[in-house]
């Protein structure tokens, strides 16, 4: 029972960081019907940029609370991405908005890795240890254990989903967001911006996985270049799997897919005698993937196309 609880509350954790960058990829696909392969690479340089804010704020200023370095990390880091994915709209996808699908999809590809590369560049290949900021004692929770940096992840993206939900539903934005979703000419002929709902589409998704890149380096202790894909990849199945399109559906998938991954590295030993171990727990997201594009393309809150007729 207690390594049951113990999977459960790792999954909780590995979905939260899912739906945060899952929600950008469902709100640009909502509006625009693009899927942003290089999303996965903003977390990756929202992360970069905190450790090195980091690192610089602890030389200039040794005594600083940990909590308090933390944060100007994220809102510095927020900014970074903002700024990046905004451009990355602006120069790489808006020209290529009334081409044929395909083009943007390459493009997306491109982007992911020219950021890398990028990267690459500023920052060497090699990985680096991200700084603990927060008490590294753990708690006990019947058996199981979860450590500081757990439960502000999950109260983060708590905060964060709630925070979105609320904009998304009752603000003039997220009404001009709803409304361009729909039909962004209508929506302009109502006096909506579509060109300035779809720039704050993605400044808000760039917001988020900057968000998740602090967590995951957070959570595993280690940045490099390359560790926006696997992460962007399965989010982007969590989309998928909840009904790429559905902000709810992007919660559920991400928290779905992070306790199926989490449950599963947890017993496929077990279940397979030795001959998986927790090392190809990579493979439950293309299998969840597999499942929903056979059984329910639309995923699990995703509009049938029945019930579009």
């Amino acid at each position: 029972m207690d390594v049951l609880l113990q999977q459960i509350i790792n999954g909780l954790v590995l979905g939260s960081m899912y739906a945060l960058v899952a929600l950008g990829y469902t709100m640009v696909y909502g509006i625009i019907g693009l899927i942003n392969f290089a999303h996965g690479d903003v977390l990756m340089v929202g992360a970069l940029t905190s450790w090195t804010i980091i690192v610089q704020a602890r030389e200039a200023m040794p005594g600083a609370p940990g909590w308090a370095v933390l944060i100007l990390a994220a809102l510095i880091s927020m900014v970074v991405c903002a700024v990046l994915n905004y451009s990355i709209e602006k120069l790489a996808y808006k020209p290529l908005r009334n081409s044929p699908r395909l083009a943007p999809l390459i493009t997306a590809i491109g982007m992911s890795i020219l950021l890398q590369t990028l990267a690459m560049i500023i920052w060497k290949p090699n990985p680096k240890s991200y700084p603990t900021l927060l008490p590294s004692e753990p708690f006990n929770l019947g058996g199981a254990v979860i450590s500081p940096t757990q439960v502000v992840i999950l109260a983060t993206t708590a905060i964060v989903l709630s925070l979105l939900m609320y904009m998304v539903n009752k603000t003039s934005l997220g009404r001009a967001m709803r409304a361009t979703a729909e039909n962004p000419r209508v929506a302009g002929l109502m006096g909506i911006r579509p060109d300035v709902v779809i720039s704050a589409t993605f400044i808000i998704g760039a917001m988020l996985a900057a968000i998740a890149g602090i967590m995951w380096a957070s959570n595993y202790g280690t940045v490099q270049h390359s560790m926006g894909f696997m992460p962007g990849l399965k989010a982007f199945v969590a989309a998928v799997f909840g009904g790429i399109g559905n902000l709810a559906g992007a919660v559920v998938g991400g928290i779905s897919l992070g306790l199926i991954e989490s449950l599963g590295a947890g017993y496929l030993g077990p279940l397979t005698g030795g001959f998986l171990g927790s090392q190809y727990s990579d493979i439950f997201a293309f299998i969840v993937l597999a499942i929903v594009l056979t059984l329910r393309p639309s995923g699990l809150l995703g509009e049938r196309v029945a019930d579009r007729a």
